[in-house]
């Protein structure tokens, strides 16, 4: 990203007039991670603008198509087209990396075929280390937000999860962990509402995808046509939460338009090219700190995330950091996400326990950020509801997975 289109793009975020998603998705494949981001940060940016950047996670999204016929002749595994009825060349859909097409297996199974466009690595790659050196500028004028913000940390987890995106076979290793996972846990925290489509390994490679046709609306769509309802998104948070605190291996990209919901409540999680791993430590603390305040409880809350400092805090520090977050906690539980962004507390939470000697490198951020998705979900659809609160009887079953009263140990 050069400086020219790095300055278009921030006028986009701060600009007056309305956000031009057309123009983002010209400035290249970062501009359109960034702005997925950006769309989960109303403590950054206005709630509007996030609300029309979120238009980036559609699966139709208007990126130019590329000739379907020469990518297959130049990518697809030997032999390809001799297990289809039929394949549309023409792509139905067109995201950032990829183009999609409908197709018919010769035994009359219905398909997408995903395949992977120009070679956007080089010029991804080229365009992080770009924006690296410009952060680090930024860094050496303004060092506390190395600790607090974390931006090269945030940008080298996008660099991660989005190299991983452009190799298929990610995709692939991805449902089958997220699937070995779940089994692995179902005697104790059964999840009969997550579903994954069914992909064909044999006639698949790093740049050709064979998936299973799923029709259903994308979370993006149920929000835009009001057909998620909050019992819904609650159980979307418990099959999620179970990954991200339970087992510490979760989607790390689930945004809106990465799952889809049938009319009977299954979600059906698809690109999975990006999983993400959460240290225990990291994982503990968040989940520590989510189940005692939607408890009320807020002095073991703070002494949770506390797990996260090398060293605990004493004497002015540790009062410091009680003072701070007393007060950004009062009267939160019980507040309705309109009211307080749960993105926006996160943000100010971070930066009191930074303060304080906690660490939220590289590998909190995926949590974090799943949170956000969360965050964003809940202030398009249900803005008037209180998320934390709403949380407890789930974050009570996850207590099966963690155990709090030892993570309060861990902190004393």
């Amino acid at each position: 990203m050069k400086l020219r289109t790095f300055l278009a793009f921030f006028r986009q975020l701060k600009g007056k007039k309305p956000v031009d998603i057309d123009a983002i998705q010209s400035m290249g494949l970062l501009a359109v991670k960034l702005g997925q981001i950006f769309a989960l940060r109303p403590d950054l940016i206005e709630p509007e603008r996030c609300i029309e950047l979120q238009q980036l996670y559609s699966r139709a999204a208007t990126i130019p198509e590329e000739n379907s016929q020469q990518l297959l002749d130049k990518f697809a595994p030997d032999g390809f087209m001799e297990h289809f009825q039929s394949l549309d060349m023409k792509p139905f859909a067109a995201a950032s990396i990829g183009q999609i097409h409908r197709g018919v297996l010769n035994d009359g199974t219905n398909v997408v075929v995903k395949i992977i466009k120009s070679d956007f690595e080089a010029a991804f790659k080229r365009d992080v280390q770009r924006m690296k050196r410009w952060i680090r500028m930024g860094l050496f004028f303004r060092p506390k937000l190395r600790k607090v913000g974390n931006p090269i940390g945030l940008l080298a987890h996008i660099e991660d999860y989005t190299l991983r995106e452009l190799n298929l076979l990610n995709e692939i290793d991805g449902r089958k962990q997220l699937m070995e996972n779940a089994v692995s846990i179902e005697e104790h925290f059964d999840m009969p509402k997550l579903k994954f489509p069914k992909m064909w390994e044999n006639i698949s490679n790093q740049r050709v995808l064979v998936m299973e046709e799923i029709t259903y609306p994308t979370l993006e769509k149920h929000l835009e046509a009001g057909t998620l309802t909050w019992p819904d998104m609650l159980e979307l948070f418990r099959i999620h939460g179970a990954f991200m605190f339970g087992l510490g291996t979760f989607h790390g990209d689930l945004h809106p338009g990465n799952a889809m919901m049938d009319d009977q409540g299954n979600f059906y999680f698809i690109d999975t090219g990006a999983i993400c791993n959460a240290p225990e430590h990291v994982r503990n603390a968040l989940f520590g700190f989510f189940y005692f305040l939607a408890k009320g409880e807020l002095q073991h809350a703070f002494d949770a995330m506390l797990t996260m400092a090398a060293v605990r805090p004493t004497g002015k520090t540790l009062r410091t950091y009680y003072d701070s977050m007393n007060e950004l906690y009062d009267g939160f539980v019980g507040t309705s996400v309109s009211e307080v962004s749960l993105t926006e507390q996160m943000m100010k939470t971070v930066k009191a326990a930074v303060l304080a000697g906690c660490a939220f490198g590289e590998e909190a951020f995926p949590i974090i950020r799943s949170l956000m998705y969360m965050d964003g979900m809940v202030l398009k659809g249900h803005p008037h509801v209180d998320l934390i609160s709403s949380m407890g009887p789930y974050l009570d079953e996850f207590s099966v997975l963690i155990d709090p009263e030892t993570i309060l140990a861990n902190a004393r």
